[in-house]
């Protein structure tokens, strides 16, 4: 029999989610506690939004939080490589092929 460790984050006694190490729960956890300060931000505005889209866009906010970081500082977030930008060939790629049909 193994024993497995479980780390479950919970909130107002809703298990949220589960996972193998606590560093992983510890972030989420900060994370949902960022997405509820938020979510107390944004009820405040004076944007008409219904509670299920301050909620959604609280967690949004909060799950992006580092690129919000860079643009509320007025610096531009870290680029972040696409899966589809990788597949596309890069130019220097294009001229190569172009040369070897050429020859």
């Amino acid at each position: 029999m193994a024993v497995v460790t479980k780390y479950v984050v919970e909130r107002d006694g809703v298990e949220r989610m589960t996972f193998t190490s606590k560093k992983e729960a510890d972030a989420y956890d900060k994370m949902l506690d960022i997405a509820e300060s938020l979510e107390e931000l944004l009820g405040g505005v004076d944007v008409p939004l219904s509670e299920q889209q301050v909620e959604s866009l609280s967690l949004e906010i909060a799950k992006q939080k580092d690129d919000f970081m860079h643009v509320l500082k007025g610096t531009k977030p870290a680029a972040k490589v696409t899966k589809k930008a990788s597949k596309e060939p890069s130019d220097k790629e294009n001229v190569t092929e172009l040369k070897a049909k050429e020859a």
